[in-house]
């Protein structure tokens, strides 16, 4: 079952549940776009095919925020405003270790397209900047509960910079530590002008806080109404 934020008839709003690929992928495991396209075709009697364009993702273990583009006019301009960095994207993460209270990270990002993975690269990598605050810290386990304001989108970003500064995020088995346990980063707050009307829209979900997500409800739970998380 799809969880829909908001759709109308030129962009839909959904999320993305976490270990889901947005698109399909050697895995043949179901993804977000198909499962939206199916949605669309049933609920409008679409006899072919649907379309839905992608214009930012999420890496398959992550959840949150997700807008998908109705038409090819939506997605271009939607393409356009990210190009423009008028898309804001906040995350939810949780790090290893005592953080900073706010930092901003600028690094240079290549991807290694054999393995898939990101890496530093002064010379040939593009230009990567986060900005983070920290929300609240579990000295007993030595987490940090931090929101992040992600200015470029760049492949593994998020992961790869926290870990280079030695905070890697919990679950992150890639570029951290072996936890056993889900990625915990989540994709909770989004902010983009609307492609036709041109109002600003924004969207808040906090990541689903049960089961192997133990950690985001304990530190949620504390900070229930704080100021910092919105």
């Amino acid at each position: 079952m799809i969880n829909i934020l908001y759709e109308d008839n030129h962009v839909i709003v959904v999320e993305k549940p976490f270990n889901m690929p947005v698109q399909a992928d050697s895995s043949k495991d179901l993804d977000l776009l198909s499962q939206v396209k199916s949605y669309l075709k049933e609920k409008y009697h679409k006899p072919g095919n649907v379309y839905l364009g992608l214009v930012h993702r999420l890496d398959r273990p992550v959840g949150g925020i997700l807008v998908l583009a109705k038409t090819s006019k939506a997605a271009s301009r939607l393409s356009m405003a990210i190009r423009d960095h008028n898309f804001q994207k906040i995350y939810l993460a949780i790090v290893h270790g005592n953080v900073k209270d706010k930092d901003t990270l600028v690094d240079k990002i290549a991807k290694d397209e054999k393995t898939h993975s990101s890496y530093i690269d002064e010379e040939k990598g593009k230009e990567s900047i986060l900005e983070y605050t920290k929300i609240a810290y579990n000295k007993e386990e030595d987490l940090s509960l931090i929101r992040i304001n992600l200015l470029t989108g760049r492949h593994h970003q998020i992961r790869l910079q926290m870990a280079n500064q030695g905070y890697p995020l919990y679950g992150d088995e890639r570029y951290g530590i072996n936890d056993k346990s889900q990625i915990a980063l989540y994709a909770y707050k989004l902010t983009f002008p609307h492609p036709i009307t041109k109002e600003n829209l924004t969207f808040i979900l906090m990541p689903p806080l049960k089961d192997k997500w133990t950690l985001f409800t304990s530190f949620l739970a504390q900070l229930k109404g704080n100021a910092n998380i919105i």
